[in-house]
């Protein structure tokens, strides 16, 4: 039996190997992180945090945690220096949704009323969909985009001033403009709202200055460590250090138990990746071509959603093409190019079928794809959606 899960990884790296890799949150790590992430550290239970940690919160549940204390105040050291901040950082997350759910317990109760964007309109699920916990536990209300998919920050101030929240957030899954954080900050402020930005997506363009940084104008910032960070899977909460006690507590011991060390490492060593030159270097390439690739599917007559991207993604409107999203995922698969169905602003299909797709740049940037190769992907997308709708 050991041998059949060995055969289907085998399987599944022959894919990734073979496969044009198109999904915006997805990458490929460095052999070093895998290194990590198989460790022997995953045999440490270590409850609790560092004894100097910086929140109070101190002492660990387990004797032997030495080293992992170490690898641990290592690795948020590192990540304060890619984003160049004194921010607290709580790196034990298991997932950018785990970490949403501790921010918002930070400084929330169930019931208190959070103003986000909406699914439909880019956001992820932690952001308010009836599905997820966010959606069930909190009062949301969402601000709109305006016609042209950009968001209608005069909504947000109206709704702001409206329904009085207590959390105003910024982030999505599917939005590919620059977000403008310092208007978000001025609206939060004056209702006396807290302001949080998720930024699992851009993350790595907000370290290399590719997009505007929510540092010093955010008071919780969450992310994921893989997507544009190229880490393994996991999550991360920075917040201002007023606040650490309670976003620590959130994590341990409200919402987890034992972090998960071999992961931990693995964040600390794709921290360190990022503070290397070709790391900027790499992010402005894929920002340069998901430009170049959106550039040509518009030349090719598609409906672009904001008619343009400024990051590591874009969203194509399926609709005046006759197939819907997951016909086209689904379809792509079978020419081993991978993508996501999603949903598009004034969505009239359900989310399981969507009237168009997602695209990122960053994973096959790692391989080593330039503008070229984007638009080359771009015509055989083209080609075989043709196909399909001839043979459908």
């Amino acid at each position: 039996m050991v041998k059949d899960i060995f055969d289907l990884i085998e399987k599944e790296k022959k894919r990734q190997d073979e496969n044009i890799e198109l999904i915006a949150s997805e990458n490929f790590v460095s052999d070093d992180i895998l290194k990590a992430v198989g460790s022997i550290l995953t045999n440490k239970y270590s409850e609790g945090y560092p004894t100097n940690r910086t929140s109070g919160n101190t002492g660990r549940y387990y004797g032997g945690c030495q080293v992992v204390d170490e690898i641990e105040e290592k690795c948020c050291d590192l990540w304060r220096k890619v984003f160049n901040t004194d921010y607290h950082v709580n790196v034990q997350p298991h997932c950018g949704s785990t970490a949403n759910f501790a921010a918002y317990f930070s400084i929330l109760n169930a019931g208190d009323t959070i103003l986000s964007m909406s699914l439909n309109n880019g956001a992820h699920l932690t952001h308010g969909s009836p599905a997820s916990f966010s959606g069930k536990l909190f009062n949301m209300v969402f601000y709109d985009v305006d016609d042209n998919g950009f968001i209608d920050m005069n909504d947000v101030k109206e709704k702001a001033e409206k329904y009085k929240p207590k959390l105003i957030l910024a982030g999505a899954s599917a939005y590919s403009r620059i977000i403008p954080f310092d208007k978000f900050s001025e609206i939060a402020k004056s209702i006396g709202a807290y302001f949080m930005v998720d930024m699992a997506h851009i993350a790595g363009l907000i370290a290399t200055g590719e997009h505007k940084s929510p540092f010093g104008l955010a008071d919780i910032i969450t992310t994921t460590t893989h997507k544009t960070l190229r880490g393994p899977r996991g999550g991360m909460i920075f917040c201002k250090k007023e606040l650490a006690k309670k976003v620590d507590s959130a994590i341990f011991p409200f919402s987890q138990g034992g972090p998960l060390q071999h992961i931990i490492a693995a964040k600390a060593i794709a921290a360190e990746e990022c503070l290397q030159p070709s790391y900027k270097e790499y992010i402005h390439q894929v920002v340069l071509n998901s430009k170049a690739m959106c550039e040509e599917f518009k030349k090719m007559g598609y409906k672009v959603i904001t008619d343009g991207t400024d990051n590591h993604l874009f969203m194509l409107d399926l609709t005046h093409k006759g197939i819907t999203g997951i016909e086209c995922q689904d379809m792509l698969d079978e020419h081993h190019i991978t993508l996501n169905k999603n949903c598009i602003p004034n969505e009239t299909r359900s989310p399981k079928v969507a009237s168009g797709v997602r695209i990122g740049t960053a994973a096959m940037t790692t391989k080593g794809y330039k503008e070229q190769d984007f638009i080359d992907v771009a015509h055989k997308i083209d080609k075989y959606i043709d196909e399909y709708m001839v043979n459908k």
